[in-house]
């Protein structure tokens, strides 16, 4: 069976497992260097990374095929790219990079499996007479819109 795959066989055979984790992104290099990255529904601890890491090396054979293996948890500076990912950070503030560069910042109200909405708020000039107000606008955005989304952190 080719590596990848019995890779990818592995950790799926985990996954089902464990319906409150997700996979975000599998990266094998040419030298064998596996790196997995999780999410979860309640957050990825240390032992759901030992468990995921144990799920594939115990079942690998290094006199076979020798690698390195890394699991880790998907970071706050690491791009939301799914809709559950997304689902999970509702109410946060999110930063949404454009394929034109063009950036947004809004508050990530809703999330089904095509878009996402999120409420803008800013300042915009009165109507009449001087000055600005305060403005909310609900914004949709489909996911195939979106170059890069980021959760906002703030101090």
């Amino acid at each position: 069976m080719e590596f990848r795959k019995k890779i990818e066989d592995l950790l799926n055979e985990f996954l089902a497992t464990r319906e409150d984790l997700f996979l975000i992104d599998l990266k094998i290099s040419t030298g064998d260097d596996i790196t997995v990255i999780l999410d979860g529904d309640n957050g990825v601890s240390v032992q759901d990374c030992l468990d995921a890491s144990r799920a594939i090396e115990f079942n690998m054979d290094r006199e076979e095929h020798d690698f390195s293996l890394q699991v880790m948890s998907a970071g706050l500076s690491e791009p939301l790219v799914t809709p559950r990912q997304f689902q999970k950070n509702i109410g946060r503030e999110i930063e949404v990079m454009f394929e034109n560069s063009e950036k947004i910042e809004g508050e990530l109200a809703k999330v089904d499996e095509e878009k996402i909405t999120l409420i803008l708020r800013y300042r915009k000039p009165k109507e009449v007479g001087k000055g600005k107000v305060d403005a909310v606008e609900e914004k949709e955005i489909l996911y195939t819109e979106i170059k890069k989304a980021l959760v906002v952190i703030k101090f």
